[in-house]
């Protein structure tokens, strides 16, 4: 049973560029990482909805947070608080193409931000992150404005 729901994952990952974006930002509805606060992260360790009443533009797209206060250190350091890869799965760039993300699979890695497609993908790509993350860092510049 493992070994299919690892397949199907894998199935997923490999087909989700069907679902790619050509903006360098995974945005859903205009609202960068689903509309949550991207300070919360390293303030909580845990995603927290952003409000509609906290919203910032950077990178053509629309940031969410929680409280002001967040939204004042997010524009002053965005790069510090944006996710890696634009949001989108680290798993994914690491294999070479975008995918969509679960704002609940994240992990932090020496102070950066990563996202993963869903929980079981975080797992698998948790394994062996730091190769992933090298390869990522690779793609990425190739890969963050296609479709």
């Amino acid at each position: 049973m493992k070994g299919i729901i690892f397949l199907l994952n894998v199935l997923l990952v490999t087909t989700t560029p069907l679902f790619a974006q050509k903006a360098e930002i995974f945005s859903t509805s205009d609202r960068a990482i689903h509309g949550y606060d991207a300070v919360e992260y390293f303030k909580q360790n845990k995603a927290v909805k952003g409000s509609a009443e906290n919203v910032y533009s950077w990178r053509d797209a629309k940031w969410h947070f929680s409280t002001k206060e967040n939204l004042e250190s997010f524009k002053a350091s965005p790069e510090k608080y944006a996710p890696q890869y634009g949001g989108y799965c680290a798993y994914g760039l690491s294999e070479g193409h975008k995918a969509p993300t679960d704002p609940n699979a994240f992990t932090i890695v020496n102070g950066k931000l990563y996202l993963n497609y869903d929980l079981n993908v975080r797992k698998n790509w948790s394994e062996n992150k730091e190769e992933r993350i090298f390869t990522a860092d690779k793609n990425w510049p190739n890969v963050k404005n296609e479709e």
